[in-house]
């Protein structure tokens, strides 16, 4: 996990009874003679996966999918650095380097170590000027990291590259930067919805070396699922992802909502050429974001540090297919980490407290909320239309203090100061208003919800400032 030969990088051995993980796995993450040579002092995450279905199949198995779904079991062991897979055939589940490995065991890993592993992506912008900036941003699962990090930026000038779409491990230096890896070798990426309109970089990417799953089939063997349709000639016959015929507008979907694309990362049009740095690279802003329907600014800043780790313990969103709940709920999502943490919620939070140290150069952290809404329409465009957002925090990470006004919630853009050149109507009034009573309810709500699931471990910086907010949104 990571690129050979790097600090950051660490290694681990998978035993599978699924050929589909074998041949997943070999895309997401780097196999081979090399890595053996890291093997050497013992010092490795130990996987064991397993169907539930072993072969000769003495039972009727549903769509030719192989598992136990009545008694899954997914275990991790982080003092031992083990893991133990039982009943899936699916995704993180089963491809053991990705939740299980890079996340929840990695995130013990990087406790007792001193660094952070996150369910981040990982970006570069760089300006019209020619300067370059690397973001990290953690989003809950589907609510747009990989299109974020393959966006094809709507205002000129601007470059987007790719390092990663899923989770970064980040350490500071001796010089005190934060610098980042993508300790992933390939995308696993939602296939629903990704379209040449949506994601053109993923689409460009999938076209060769990919694995689809639980997606539909044409009759001329190419893959289909909701989205595709404008792409796909009328005619065409599909099967869907449970095998029998289907025609659009069908009540049953294509695809299952969770379906997935598995491909190469070094396919991908717009992959940095540092994707494998050893070194990894410097990050200069984070970015926490979900979808919020109602009332949460299009963009907002924390004043500070320890502002900025309350921002993310505070993290929500409507839940999608890919978080397991029903669609439609604000689900609570701290650090987008909620269903990926290896250790206890109120330590993690004081040891990202504890990054903040004389000396380092500490990234700005801000939250993004792409998708508020009125009357059923999305205010605000999305897309590429996201450079204007991500334009503004490189502002502010360059240190322009005429762009932004303190809130209770943190800094907001003044009016005008995104560049909204060229798009329709935007009523920027409502995207960044701060509605008083839906934020004090937010507020109490958030401060309940930590209360009541950290308790006594929760660091009293984070209640403090949540009370400090109640406080501001009372008199504003």
């Amino acid at each position: 996990m990571g690129p050979l030969g790097s600090t950051f990088s660490r290694a681990g051995v998978q035993v599978t009874d699924s050929s589909y993980v074998v041949l997943s796995m070999r895309i997401m993450a780097r196999v081979g003679l090399k890595v053996l040579d890291m093997l050497r002092d013992g010092d490795f995450v130990k996987c064991v996966h397993s169907l539930g279905c072993p072969r000769p199949v003495h039972k009727r198995v549903k769509n030719h999918w192989p598992c136990h779904p009545d008694k899954v079991l997914i275990l991790q062991f982080p003092e031992q650095k083990m893991i133990k897979s039982f009943g899936s055939g699916y995704g993180g589940n089963s491809l053991l380097s990705k939740k299980c490995f890079a996340l929840r065991i990695a995130s013990v890993i990087a406790r007792d170590e001193g660094w952070l592993a996150e369910h981040m992506l990982i970006m570069s912008v760089t300006t019209p000027q020619k300067k370059e900036y690397f973001i990290a941003a953690a989003f809950p699962s589907g609510c747009g990291k990989t299109y974020l990090a393959m966006m094809q930026p709507a205002l000129p000038g601007f470059t987007i590259k790719c390092i990663g779409d899923d989770i970064a491990w980040m350490c500071f230096t001796h010089d005190g930067e934060l610098r980042a890896i993508n300790p992933e070798n390939g995308f696993f990426g939602v296939a629903q919805g990704t379209n040449m309109k949506t994601n053109p970089i993923a689409m460009r990417t999938m076209q060769e070396n990919c694995i689809f799953t639980n997606v539909g089939e044409t009759d001329g063997g190419k893959f289909f699922w909701e989205g595709l349709e404008k792409e796909t000639p009328q005619d065409t016959q599909i099967t869907s992802w449970l095998g029998k015929p289907w025609v659009e507008g069908m009540a049953a979907l294509c695809a299952h909502p969770n379906s997935r694309f598995a491909v190469p990362a070094k396919q991908c049009p717009s992959m940095h050429p540092k994707w494998e740095d050893p070194k990894g690279v410097p990050i200069s802003a984070i970015i926490f974001g979900g979808r919020r329907p109602k009332g949460v600014p299009l963009v907002v800043e924390a004043k500070n540090w320890a502002h900025g780790v309350m921002l993310g313990a505070c993290l929500k969103s409507e839940a999608t297919a890919a978080a397991e709940h029903e669609g439609g709920q604000i689900m609570h999502d701290p650090m987008a980490m909620r269903p990926f943490l290896g250790y206890n919620f109120g330590h993690y939070l004081q040891h990202w407290l504890d990054m903040e140290q004389p000396g380092r150069k500490m990234p700005k952290i801000f939250h993004v909320n792409w998708f508020r809404s009125c009357d059923g329409k999305f205010l605000w465009p999305g897309f590429g239309e996201n450079i204007r957002v991500i334009d503004w925090m490189v502002r502010r990470c360059e240190g322009d203090k005429t762009i932004a006004k303190s809130s209770p919630i943190g800094f907001l853009p003044k009016l005008g100061s995104i560049d909204m050149r060229g798009l329709p109507a935007v009523n920027e009034s409502e995207l960044l208003s701060l509605p008083k009573q839906y934020w004090l309810d937010d507020t109490r709500e958030s401060k309940k919800f930590l209360e009541d699931q950290v308790g006594s471990d929760l660091p009293p910086i984070i209640l403090r400032l949540l009370e400090e907010q109640a406080q501001a949104l009372e008199i504003m």
